[in-house]
């Protein structure tokens, strides 16, 4: 099991259930093998530039641990999802 931090740029005009919806997914496929140590939703925020002639996202910050395995099956899932428009999931090495 190792640790991970996720970073999740939701597209900002998406209604609040499909936003819940999404990140419950998330949080599932995480808990398949491993626990969420904390949810920090930042909410609406600038972003550096424009993705897709949108010029704001809802930020979500995961910290997780999982193993490998699942925090790939993670990232096929969210590169398929319309709700997210950029994501990364880096090994925390604290």
């Amino acid at each position: 099991m190792r640790k991970y931090e996720g970073m999740f740029i939701f597209v900002p005009n998406l209604e609040e259930e499909k936003r819940n919806a999404t990140l419950d997914r998330i949080k599932g496929i995480i808990e398949t093998d491993g626990e969420i140590d904390t949810v920090d939703e930042w909410g609406l925020r600038k972003l550096a530039y424009e993705i897709n002639d949108l010029g704001e996202g809802y930020y979500v910050l995961i910290n997780f641990t999982t193993t490998p395995e699942v925090k790939d099956e993670l990232d096929r899932v969210v590169k398929i999802s319309d709700s997210v428009m950029r994501h990364m999931i880096v090994r925390d090495e604290k």
